[in-house]
């Protein structure tokens, strides 16, 4: 089997990673097409000691740190131009805490794993994890909508947004149910499933509220691989059911994170 053959299944979760930690679909591929350029300009130094997927990670994790800048300086990696990515974005490049939190409960990698791709040890990265959970507990409240038809699975995102301190305006079973919520009390974040009660959709939902409101969304489905096809708009965050509870906070914290990161400060 060809190491792109090998590396393929892993590609729509990488993409999946890759945008919830830019906090963009644009930048989160641009991130990934780059790792695929370096991976196909020299094959030899794709790390073999490992499985696919962790090499995969490793690799893209390689060109995140050569783009990692502090606030206010200039990139060490061009990846503007065609990629459309501005220094703006770059220069709040999530913090390597936030990176461990989202590599084990978005990811599933564990300590030893994330350790190996942020170059760290398995100690620090449960620091760094612990210190990511602190800070979501410190974050801004939002209000948030929840999409689901699935009352026992809406009841525990409803616990899981509660005990983060958000508050919940409603739980919408149909994309009607959720675009009246939505202008009843704009959410300032939503949590979507895409199959919903009437058979209606949920990705059909959020976009009548986009259409009207400019809002973070994180959907939350079974099928995570009919979401990342690459060939039509995907979402920046995207939980799999059966998901943990601490998946689900540390997408809200992210999407969070990246909505308020781009209101100019008073």
């Amino acid at each position: 089997m060809s190491l792109g053959q090998e590396l393929a299944p892993h590609l729509p979760f990488l993409r999946r990673y890759a945008r919830a930690l830019t906090g963009s679909q644009q930048h989160g591929d641009a991130f990934v097409r780059a790792t695929l350029e370096t991976i196909v300009a020299s094959p030899e130094e794709f790390p073999r000691e490992v499985d696919p997927r962790l090499g995969l990670y490793r690799t893209f994790h390689a060109i995140w740190s050569s783009a990692n800048i502090e606030e206010g300086e200039e990139p060490t990696m061009d990846l503007a131009g065609a990629e459309g990515i501005a220094q703006a974005r770059l220069s709040r490049i999530t913090p390597l805490s936030r990176q461990a939190l989202l590599l084990t409960s978005l990811e599933g990698f564990s300590s030893e794993d994330a350790a190996y791709l942020i170059s760290a040890s398995p100690d620090d990265v449960d620091s760094l994890v612990a210190e990511a959970m602190s800070e979501i507990e410190r974050q801004t409240h939002a209000d948030v909508l929840i999409i689901e038809d699935e009352p026992i699975i809406a009841m525990d995102i409803e616990s899981i947004v509660r005990d983060l301190g958000h508050n919940v305006t409603g739980v919408a079973v149909t994309r009607d149910e959720a675009v009246a919520q939505a202008r009843k009390s704009p959410p300032g974040l939503v949590l979507a499933d895409i199959q919903l009660a009437d058979d209606s959709s949920g990705i059909d939902a959020v976009k009548d509220i986009l259409a009207e409101f400019s809002v973070p969304v994180i959907f939350i489905t079974a099928f995570p691989e009919r979401l990342l096809t690459g060939t039509r708009p995907e979402p920046t965050f995207l939980i799999t059911k059966p998901f943990q509870r601490s998946t689900v906070k540390a997408a809200i914290s992210q999407a969070l994170f990246f909505d308020a990161a781009t209101v100019p400060a008073a």
